[in-house]
């Protein structure tokens, strides 16, 4: 039990012993009950009011000096333990803000998510499973008490107000996904991120599909419609039930690399980094170069526009990252050669666009 409850409580026992003891001594001395408990009353609250019988006697004139301090002991005693009480809690919930302020102040290329509901708690799941450092807004505190439970950082407010996006360090950010249920609310904090980063890669959730057009022209670099992706997969339960079977084998928990692993091949994105070799080069070369080890299966370049099957002549440039398929001792060994950097990404499925 925190001491400033122990306080309170040793206070409260105290001034209603002092009562007790106060209207005894005074029932004990000939007044009646009334005259007792109103005389104790004025005596340890300093009303002011004069005594209802003359206190004559010694005994009775230093028991009431003890009634007076006792009384006002256990009174200042409780009152200091609810201060105690107060002062704690709004110490505590400030040296908490203030610590969590700092952590997201020391981030760098991390995640927004604006949301924690349903896709926002499995979006910070994976996110947390792959050590992606990340930042969760939402307006509901109830939400945000159980984002702190979970050991994310969060931060209660209005994810379309700037204040609470500088606050989450959107400068610094290097993704936000904003997944709120209210398209307009999604545009609306798209249209604002983008003015406060122009670098930020933004993921937005629609619920309609017009709304996808609106997202882009708001600066949503991807847009992710739920109700869409699950039409189309129930759709394809019903079209190709065979492959679907194969992908959702392992009570549907594997993604695309664990399901490749038994076949040792996987899927993986080759950074080009400013000193690589490669800079220059064409698909086909760096194909030829990987002597058959993986095939490219998408390009994308340092402004986030992605080709899918790029052709043989696309030459590759800094900052482009390619997507390969192929053998898993391959792809390091190659990397490692050209000095290329490996992406640490879990795959699931990944659409693009040509």
């Amino acid at each position: 039990m925190p001491a400033s409850f122990r306080r309170i409580i040793t206070g409260g026992v105290f001034f209603t012993i002092t009562l007790i003891v106060a209207v005894a001594g005074y029932m004990i001395s000939g007044w009646t009950p009334i005259e007792s408990v109103y005389m104790v009353v004025i005596t340890i609250f300093g009303v002011g009011f004069g005594e209802v019988r003359p206190i004559q006697t010694t005994t009775l004139r230093v028991f009431t000096i003890l009634v007076i301090v006792c009384g006002y002991a256990s009174v200042a005693y409780t009152i200091g333990g609810f201060l105690q009480l107060v002062t704690e809690g709004e110490l505590n919930q400030a040296l908490k803000y203030r610590r969590k302020i700092m952590e997201i102040d020391r981030l760098h290329d991390h995640v927004i998510i604006c949301g924690f509901g349903r896709l926002g708690q499995v979006m910070a799941r994976k996110l947390k499973e792959s050590r992606e450092a990340a930042v969760i807004i939402d307006s509901c505190t109830d939400r945000i008490t159980l984002a702190e439970e979970m050991g994310y950082l969060a931060l209660v407010g209005n994810a379309t107000d700037e204040t609470i996006l500088q606050a989450a360090g959107i400068d610094r950010a290097r993704f936000l996904a904003t997944v709120l249920p209210d398209d307009a609310a999604n545009v609306f904090i798209t249209l604002t991120a983008r003015g406060l980063n122009t670098n930020l890669i933004i993921l937005a959730r629609g619920e309609l599909p017009s709304t996808e057009n609106k997202l882009r022209l708001a600066g949503a670099d991807h847009v992710v419609l739920p109700a869409t992706i699950g039409g189309l997969r129930m759709a394809h339960m019903i079209t190709h039930p065979a492959a679907l079977d194969f992908l959702d084998q392992n009570d549907g928990g594997s993604t695309i690399n664990e399901l490749l692993e038994p076949y040792d091949i996987q899927i993986e994105e080759l950074a080009i980094v400013p000193d690589s070799p490669l800079i220059g080069r064409t698909i086909g070369d760096i194909e030829v170069r990987g002597k058959g080890g993986f095939i490219v299966m998408a390009l994308r370049r340092e402004d986030g526009t992605t080709f899918k099957h790029p052709e043989h002549s696309t030459l590759v440039m800094t900052g482009d990252t390619l997507i390969v398929l192929g053998h898993q001792g391959d792809i390091p060994k190659f990397a490692q050669h050209y000095t290329l950097k490996r992406q640490d990404r879990t795959y699931r499925g990944t659409t693009y666009r040509a």
